[in-house]
């Protein structure tokens, strides 16, 4: 993973000494996998497009509901690291535990929005989303669905 992205969200997902606490409430840590989750697939084409950077900014900002300096910070880490090779399994564990099917496919329709947001799909884009689609066991119906529902609605 990028490194600094690393960093944030290890020291945001990351227990408290006693082991009871984390540093943030439960939705928040989930908020913040599925922004990782975003900042990857907008990685993924090794392409930087303002297109995609404000679709990114705009699905933070209504699905997933981060506070201006939570979203400030991320945004900064997404357009200020190289990138690197990631584990999608830390973000999708929490994903798999915390959300509903639903929520999963409203998940993928934003990966989606962000891949699309551009006009092309590149190839990158397409796997990234294949393999966390199946990393929070959606059906591939159900990955091919949203995929057509967004890229009939964007292009």
């Amino acid at each position: 993973m990028l490194a600094a992205i690393k960093n944030f969200f290890d020291s945001n997902l990351a227990i408290a000494a006693t082991g009871s606490e984390s540093k943030l409430p439960q939705v928040d840590k989930i908020q913040l996998a599925c922004a990782a989750l975003l900042i990857e697939v907008m990685n993924s084409d090794h392409a930087q497009d303002a297109r995609e950077m404000a679709t990114f900014v705009g699905v933070l900002e209504s699905s997933l509901q981060l506070d201006a300096h939570k979203l400030s910070e991320v945004v900064d880490l997404a357009q200020s690291e190289a990138r690197q090779a990631t584990s999608l399994y830390e973000f999708t564990g929490l994903i798999n535990v915390n959300y509903t099917y639903e929520e999963k496919l409203s998940l993928m329709e934003n990966m989606w929005r962000v891949a699309y947001s551009d006009s092309q799909l590149d190839k990158y884009e397409d796997h990234l989303i294949r393999k966390v689609a199946e990393l929070i066991y959606v059906r591939h119906s159900d990955f091919i669905r949203t995929k057509l529902k967004i890229r009939d609605s964007i292009l």
